[in-house]
C-alpha cells in the first residue's frame, strides 16, 4: 500500500457512512444502495488501490479510459481484486463494442439505436450486459437521454435485447452551486429531479425490466443524500473519494 491508502480508506469510509446516514433518514436499509466509485479523475494505480480497499464497482465516463483501466486491472491479476466496470458517460455507437467487451453495466443508454447496438454486441461477444436507460429531466441543451414520452414509447414497443438485461433508469440533476455534501436541505433542486425519476419508474411496466424491478441510478458526490432519500439503488461518486489526494502526494514528493 502507498501513502495514498490512508486517505482513500478514510474517504471511502466517509462516503459509506454518508450513504448509511441518508438511508437511515429515509427509513431505508443501507444495503439497498450500492456505490459506483467513479475513477475518471485518477490513474489506474489509484483505482486499483481503491479496489483493494473494498470498492469493487468502478465507473468511468469515457470508454477509452474504461478499457485502459480494465486492461491494467487484468494485467495485475492475481493481486487485483475482482471488480465490475460501469460505463456512466455518454456512449457513441461506434465505441459501443469496447464498452460491451470491458463493462458489466452501462448506465447511460440514451437512444433506442444504442440499445439495439448493445443487444447485438452482447450476442456476438456472448456476454451478459446490464443496462440502464438514461432519462433527461433537466432540459439542459448539453444533456442527452430519453424524454419520459420517448422512454414510454420504447418500452411499449417490441424490444430485442439479446443478452442485455434492462435494470432500470439513470438520471443526473442540474449542477447546483448551493448544494452541500451531507446537507439534504441544500439539495432540494436535485431532490425534485430525483423524485421525478422515481415517479416515472413507478408508472412504467415493470415486466420490461429484469426481475420486474426498476433500479434507479442517480446521485453523485454533491447530491447523493437527496438521491438516497428518493430511492436510489446506485449512487455514482467520484470527487468525494479522492479529496485531499493530490495535496498528500505533493507533500510526499
Amino acid at each position: 500500500m502507498s501513502s495514498r491508502s490512508p486517505i482513500l480508506r478514510t474517504n471511502l469510509a466517509r462516503v459509506r457512512e454518508r450513504i448509511a446516514a441518508a438511508a437511515a433518514r429515509a427509513a431505508r436499509n443501507a444495503d439497498e444502495v450500492r456505490l459506483v466509485a467513479v475513477t475518471k479523475s485518477v490513474d489506474s494505480s489509484t483505482a486499483l488501490e481503491l479496489a483493494r480497499l473494498g470498492a469493487h464497482e468502478l465507473g468511468e465516463n469515457r470508454v477509452d479510459r474504461l478499457a485502459a483501466k480494465a486492461e491494467a486491472f487484468a494485467a495485475a491479476i492475481p493481486t487485483a481484486p475482482p471488480v465490475r466496470w460501469h460505463m456512466i458517460g455518454h456512449l457513441q455507437r461506434n465505441k459501443a463494442r469496447a464498452a460491451a467487451v470491458h463493462a458489466g453495466a452501462v448506465h447511460s443508454v440514451d437512444t433506442d439505436r444504442l440499445l439495439a447496438t448493445l443487444a447485438r454486441l452482447s450476442v456476438e461477444l456472448e456476454r451478459d450486459l446490464d443496462a440502464s436507460l438514461e432519462v433527461e429531466l433537466t432540459h439542459l441543451p448539453t444533456r442527452s437521454g430519453f424524454t419520459p414520452a420517448a422512454l414510454r414509447a420504447l418500452l411499449e414497443g417490441e424490444l430485442q435485447l439479446g443478452r442485455v438485461k434492462l435494470r432500470g433508469l439513470m438520471t443526473m440533476a442540474a449542477p447546483d452551486p448551493t448544494a452541500s455534501a451531507g446537507d439534504l436541505a441544500s439539495q432540494s433542486a436535485a431532490r425534485r429531479t430525483f423524485a421525478q425519476l422515481r415517479a416515472l419508474a413507478e408508472s412504467l411496466p415493470r415486466e420490461r425490466f429484469e426481475g420486474a424491478r426498476v433500479e434507479l441510478s442517480m446521485g453523485m458526490s454533491d447530491d447523493l443524500d437527496a438521491a438516497v432519500a428518493e430511492g436510489a439503488h446506485w449512487v455514482r461518486v467520484g470527487s468525494a473519494l479522492f479529496e485531499g489526494l493530490a495535496a498528500s502526494e505533493e507533500g510526499a514528493a
